[in-house]
């Protein structure tokens, strides 16, 4: 992880978040004012009365270049500091730099209580803040990566940095692990693992598919670091997610002379991530393992919350285990060779998080196909950043995660029934749109809501009715033994709105799923959640 310079005006917040996005990320914070003062042995308002700008300034370039030649950390920035040329240089040659933005009555409001702090501002704060902001637009408006921290909350003015560095870490489930969305991010995988000290060798897991496009540019990647690096090619498919499977790879691994110190790295969609994740969650009774999802579905869902598996014949996903990946990394690039119905199917779960809890990702889905399309890393990073935050807030899966399952519980017996024709994103659109009608039914919802969801995902292509061909007993008999289900009654996570769902809602009748909508029908179902 490379350095974050958080710059900006004064006033802008630039110390107040940098402290939280220190804190999510889990790296130090440093105040370059703070280390100025340190250096000097005075004050920054001693500095500039007794020594004058020119020294401070010069001051200000010997502690940016210490700051940048340390370790990864957030650098909370003085608001000139990078109007010298070779201090911007060094910043952006050493990490990322995020301008935070505000209107000049808010950055007024809030200095009032700093005046005796600020010797550019003293006298006429108002006037002399007027003049240094004119001055100095064209240069805060350089910079490409701007965040507006006007009115919000610092929390979430910082995860909108996060959103637009991709830069995330998962905390909760175990000692925590980094989210990366990077373009161009399998080049630099092998020094990811080292920066991470993750040990050796490496077992490379990936399908029949992906292997052949990205097998070994990744293998090159982790060998070029130093890692002795072995490929393990498994078939391609949901059909071939199982314990046979699992099985193979541990041979495989064996073969490849790992022990417990060695790394798993899944290279592929969710299926890949899910075997690989849980081979290695019980090879020598739990090794390291890595994600590098390069499917839209894999990056949005199954790459986090370290939820792994295998399927049975019976339903899928009903044998696994909580094993948090080390590291996820996400490169946007490789979905440029991901086929369009794929591509389709990732939209489901992007859907479904905008309608838990993210209206905005909902509006970006709703402008329709060409438009995702034309902005896949903002989409990518939106997702994930919504599937975190709740992975975070539920890491075991005992309370809002369970929003998650929004479209699940029918998508999956909708999936398994039809034989897996129906890809896993195609069974979630359809299902999401049946567990609409169903909240309307139960009085959850209110109207328009189905249609409103059904909607966006025609959109995207995708489908959204019950495919009249598959059995409804059949369906009725996957959704009983689906794993959501608690004394004999399945639970749904129902939406409510645009941005809200329900979680634990048990239905008795399953037949429901199916029902037409009748006015003034209270079918019996218990709330909880």
């Amino acid at each position: 992880m490379k350095h974050i310079f958080i710059y900006g005006p004064p006033g802008s917040g630039k110390s107040a978040v940098g402290k939280i996005l220190a804190d999510r990320l889990e790296i130090p914070f440093l105040d370059l004012d703070v280390e100025i003062e340190r250096l000097a042995g005075q004050t920054i308002p001693q500095i500039m009365s007794e020594q004058g700008e020119p020294i401070f300034r010069d001051l200000e370039t010997t502690a940016l270049e210490k700051a940048a030649s340390g370790a990864a950390s957030v650098i909370a920035l003085g608001g000139g500091a990078l109007l010298c040329d070779s201090n911007r240089a060094c910043a952006e040659t050493a990490g990322e730099v995020v301008l935070l933005e505000a209107d000049l009555p808010t950055l007024l409001e809030r200095l009032k209580s700093e005046a005796g702090q600020r010797p550019l501002l003293a006298g006429n704060m108002e006037e002399k803040l007027a003049s240094l902001m004119a001055r100095r637009q064209a240069h805060y408006e350089s910079f490409s990566l701007r965040v507006a921290n006007i009115s919000s909350l610092p929390e979430t003015v910082t995860c909108e940095i996060q959103k637009k560095l991709g830069a995330f870490r998962v905390r909760g489930m175990s000692a925590g692990y980094d989210v990366v969305v990077q373009s161009g991010g399998l080049d630099g995988l092998g020094e990811m693992l080292k920066e991470r000290s993750l040990g050796r060798p490496v077992a490379l897991v990936s399908d029949s598919n992906v292997a052949p496009l990205y097998g070994e540019q990744v293998l090159k990647s982790v060998r070029k670091a130093g890692y002795e690096a072995h490929l393990l090619t498994i078939p391609a498919g949901e059909h071939n997610k199982t314990f046979e499977t699992v099985v193979s790879l541990w041979h495989g691994f064996l073969e490849a002379g790992l022990d417990r110190k060695s790394t798993v790295v899944a290279l592929g969609g969710g299926v890949t991530g899910d075997l690989a994740g849980f081979a290695a969650s019980a090879f020598m009774r739990g090794v390291a393992w890595v994600g590098v999802p390069t499917s839209l579905l894999a990056m949005a869902d199954s790459s986090l919350g370290g939820k792994t598996g295998f399927d049975l014949p019976e339903g899928k996903n009903l044998v696994g285990a909580f094993h948090s990946p080390r590291l996820v990394l996400a490169d946007p690039d490789v979905l440029q060779t991901l086929p369009e119905v794929e591509f389709r199917s990732g939209m489901a779960e992007v859907v479904k998080y905008g309608i838990i809890s993210d209206p905005a990702l909902f509006a970006l889905c709703a402008a329709g196909y060409e438009a995702v399309k034309n902005d896949l890393a903002n989409l990518v990073q939106h997702a994930m950043a919504v599937k975190i935050r709740v992975v975070e807030t539920d890491p075991f899966e005992r309370g809002i995660r369970a929003a998650l399952n929004l479209g699940h519980t029918v998508g999956h017996a909708l999936e398994l029934v039809s034989g897996f024709r129906l890809r896993h994103g195609e069974a979630i659109a359809i299902g999401m749109v049946a567990e609409a009608r169903l909240a309307k039914r139960l009085g959850l919802a209110g109207d328009g809501l189905s249609d409103q969801i059904a909607e966006t995902l025609r959109g995207l292509n995708l489908p959204v009715e019950i495919p009249p061909d598959l059995p409804r007993e059949d369906v009725l008999k996957a959704m009983r033994v689906d794993k959501k289900k608690a004394l004999g009654i399945v639970r749904f996570a129902l939406p409510v709105a645009i941005g809200e769902v329900r979680t634990g809602v048990e239905v008795e009748d399953l037949n429901l799923v199916f029902a037409e909508s009748r006015a003034g029908f209270q079918p019996a179902a218990r709330y909880g959640g």
